[in-house]
């Protein structure tokens, strides 16, 4: 047989190291980036752990369990009053003056350490502050605006866990567009009792089939006053017909400050009926007096009104000026009836 040649074993060796060489670049290429994703995940100082489908989901928090146990009353009050005026009118209403002293007071307030007030210079950073040419102080910087939550994030706060894993899921202010980190971010965020993410995950569970889990995420939301849990939970109690308890926790919502739960509640008082005007939702809600009211409507239009400019607005004292039926209506002088005076007490987050 003829001999094979030195130059053709080499050539036929050097075929096989290369084969061997590309395999390995193909598997590092392949599973670098996940390894690296893994291991900035479990190294970063939040303990963050990639969220999954299949996993438990996180028990309820409240996210002021959270946060700075004192407040320094100076940098409050400086960033509450600043923030009342910016709540107090549309964005293209306010003055060049008001916006500039809206400016002046948070950003003094958050160097002074009010986390409130941090967050929301992030956010005056992300949009800017003054919509129009003649109330325009601040120019967006996402950047700014980032490096503001990463701060709060480090100091474990839910609300700036929340608000990074935004930004990597969209990938702006020097936070690269990453999903799984986003998400990442958002189960730590709920399990430190963020009302946001605890919204989060009850979307996800929701889309996954696991009904239960996103009930309870919801229900977790709820108990911290979160206004946008009580309007999904009302609407899910009128999709099972349980018309009465959809009122109660629409009612809850507006309370909370639910501009949503207002609307429903201002167009079900005009109707006169939740959903269609049946004989079953009739049968289950008019022997408890609920019915066409057109003073009732009139009073939530007004409170969907305020909201719609101020959703800052907590209405503790609505039992008292908008009961629900068979209540007796009293007379009342406007939104402000139903808003409890501020307390003398120490500030709290």
């Amino acid at each position: 047989m003829p001999s094979i040649s030195y130059a053709t074993k080499s050539h036929r060796w050097h075929m096989v190291w290369f084969l061997v060489f590309l395999t390995i670049i193909i598997t590092i290429a392949i599973f670098l980036p996940r390894f690296l994703q893994e291991k900035v995940l479990h190294e970063l100082s939040y303990g963050l752990m990639k969220f999954s489908l299949d996993d438990p989901l996180p028990a309820c928090a409240r996210w002021k369990d959270h946060m700075p146990r004192t407040r320094d009353p100076a940098a409050y009050r400086l960033y509450i009053e600043a923030r009342k005026i910016w709540r107090s009118k549309i964005g293209w209403q306010l003055t060049r003056d008001e916006t500039t002293r809206i400016l002046t007071d948070v950003k003094k307030a958050a160097e002074l350490g009010d986390w409130g007030a941090r967050a929301l210079m992030a956010r005056f950073y992300l949009r800017g502050l003054g919509i129009l040419e003649s109330n325009h102080v601040l120019d967006a910087d996402p950047v700014k605006s980032v490096e503001i939550t990463r701060m709060a994030a480090e100091a474990m706060q839910p609300w700036g866990l929340y608000d990074l894993g935004v930004a990597y899921e969209h990938g702006y202010g020097g936070a690269h567009y990453d999903i799984e980190l986003a998400w990442a971010y958002y189960l730590k965020a709920a399990q430190l009792g963020s009302p946001e993410a605890q919204m989060a995950l009850a979307q996800a569970y929701i889309e996954a089939g696991r009904l239960d889990d996103e009930a309870t995420m919801l229900e977790c939301a709820y108990k911290q006053e979160y206004g946008p849990a009580a309007y999904e939970l009302s609407i899910k109690a009128g999709v099972l017909k349980q018309y009465h308890k959809a009122i109660l926790i629409c009612h809850k919502g507006v309370k909370f400050g639910s501009k949503d739960c207002a609307a429903v509640l201002k167009i079900f008082f005009k109707k006169g009926f939740w959903d269609t005007d049946s004989t079953e939702e009739k049968y289950a809600l008019r022997p408890l007096g609920f019915k066409i009211d057109m003073e009732r409507e009139r009073r939530y239009d007004m409170i969907y009104d305020a909201l719609q400019i101020n959703p800052d607005l907590k209405l503790n004292r609505l039992d008292k000026v908008l009961p629900l039926p068979p209540a007796e209506l009293p007379p009342w002088s406007g939104v402000e009836d139903a808003i409890e005076p501020e307390s003398n007490d120490p500030p709290t987050y």
